[in-house]
């Protein structure tokens, strides 16, 4: 994206007609991720297209530069990374700057775990509110040190060794703790097993595969999986196609849905089961929205998505659905204020510690916006009409790309505009986020 096209500063939407167009989304920012570190690692040279050219992602890129791997955009938009091989990392000369990206923060600190070289972490003023207990736990255990400030917060430093392979059951169901856990195996000797209570995102199985890897996935009986990873051998370059972020398309796909009388359709997106929850529950509210031309990609399922506007419902979103579409709650909310009726949504305790306390500050700015609503520990309650709401407010975005976006879908049907107070924290995971909804018809400024 062109310098000048970049937001800052505070973004304002208002109503809008309905919204049309044939639109792609930014690539998948998990799957992004990965692609680099992976390519980073692999033997030989990896073509990436799709890649999310968002700053969370362009950290990830450039802390495997700064550990000696070869990371160069193409002309016509796709990337190339040659890897250093299973164990070749060299020792970042500088601190490893991490930005907003909590899943840059976690994957890499697993992946420099088994590197014998101290490893120095940063982030912005976000980043350092976020505990990273839940990786350090597994990866002292696996031998490895971490200092780090009060809390187990960034800045901290991750000095690494020879690693033992460990069997790690994780307290709460995290993909982000799972793939730290199976990135720190991969230069481990023996068999790495991580255990989750219930199946998470699994971008990070499928594309270690993707790559050669040796890994197996065992389903168990009361719902949890067994990932077992094969230390200490090569992985093969591969091309990876990545696909629409599933994450972004649900703005698109919210905005549509509460605007009548709006035909979007959204193209190559991300439709792995395990992350296609707020897609479900949309249509549990009424929404009408086609999946069209299925398919797969680099192990990934992909499709075609249309959706028109309509009246949604309130429902009661069952809790354990929370696990795939937990980053998608705060555009749900948004939904849930269009909505006859009562949407409960519930078991949300992970949106405490996300970039901003996603609970508190949604129900904040709806409340300020004139949505009725419940706040409870673990998650809110909405009240609605099926009116728009009034807005009419300006929301603190706390630094976080999903809140600011959130709100202004809000406002493209609200009586009065919404704003946001930066609108810069988008580039983090949907640059171009502005752009893309006016061209559909919306009237962002």
């Amino acid at each position: 994206m062109k310098t000048e096209d970049k937001v800052s500063g505070p973004v304002s939407s208002r109503r809008s007609g309905p919204l049309s167009g044939d639109v792609h989304v930014p690539g998948d920012k998990s799957m992004s991720h990965r692609s680099l570190i992976l390519g980073g690692l692999a033997i030989g040279t990896t073509e990436v297209e799709g890649l999310l050219e968002g700053e969370d992602v362009l950290c990830t890129a450039e802390a495997m530069r700064q550990m000696g791997a070869t990371i160069v955009r193409q002309d016509d938009g796709t990337w190339q990374v040659t890897g250093v091989g299973v164990g070749g990392l060299s020792e970042p000369d500088g601190v490893l700057e991490m930005g907003n990206s909590g899943t840059a923060a976690r994957l890499l600190m697993g992946l420099v775990a088994s590197a014998p070289f101290n490893s120095f972490f940063a982030g912005d003023a976000s980043l350092h509110k976020r505990p990273m207990k839940r990786v350090a736990t597994p990866l002292s255990k696996m031998g490895a040190t971490i200092t780090s400030r009060s809390g187990d917060r960034f800045p901290l430093c991750v000095t690494g060794r020879d690693l033992m392979p460990i069997e790690y059951e994780l307290p709460v169901a995290s993909a982000q703790v799972k793939s730290c856990v199976l990135l720190a195996g991969l230069d481990t000797p023996g068999i790495t097993t991580v255990i989750e209570p219930k199946p998470t995102r699994d971008h990070t199985e499928n594309m270690l595969r993707h790559f050669g890897a040796a890994v197996s996935v065992e389903e168990r009986e009361d719902g949890g999986r067994v990932i077992s990873l094969q230390g200490q051998q090569e992985l093969r370059a591969a091309k990876v196609v990545v696909p629409g972020d599933p994450s972004s398309a649900a703005f698109l796909a919210t905005a549509a849905a509460i605007i009548p009388g709006s035909d979007v359709t959204i193209r190559n997106v991300g439709l792995n089961p395990l992350r296609d929850g707020i897609f479900q529950t949309l249509g549990d509210m009424g929404a009408d929205i086609e999946i069209l031309d299925v398919r797969t990609e680099a192990g990934e399922q992909v499709g075609d998505m249309r959706v028109k506007g309509g009246l949604l419902k309130g429902i009661e979103v069952p809790p354990a659905r929370a696990i795939s579409m937990i980053d998608e709650y705060p555009v749900l909310f948004v939904a849930a204020a269009y909505a006859a009726g009562t949407t409960t949504m519930l078991g949300l305790e992970e949106l405490r510690v996300k970039e901003s306390d996603r609970i508190a500050v949604m129900a904040e700015g709806l409340k300020a916006c004139g949505v009725k609503l419940e706040e409870k520990e673990d998650g809110l309650i909405i009240h609605g009409n099926a009116l728009p709401p009034k807005g009419g407010a300006t929301v603190k975005t706390e630094l976080d790309h999903r809140i600011a976006m959130s709100f202004l879908v809000l406002g493209m049907g609200s009586e009065e505009p919404v704003t946001v107070d930066d609108g810069s924290v988008m580039e983090t995971s949907f640059p171009g986020f502005t752009q893309l909804m006016n061209s559909l018809g919306a009237k962002i400024a």
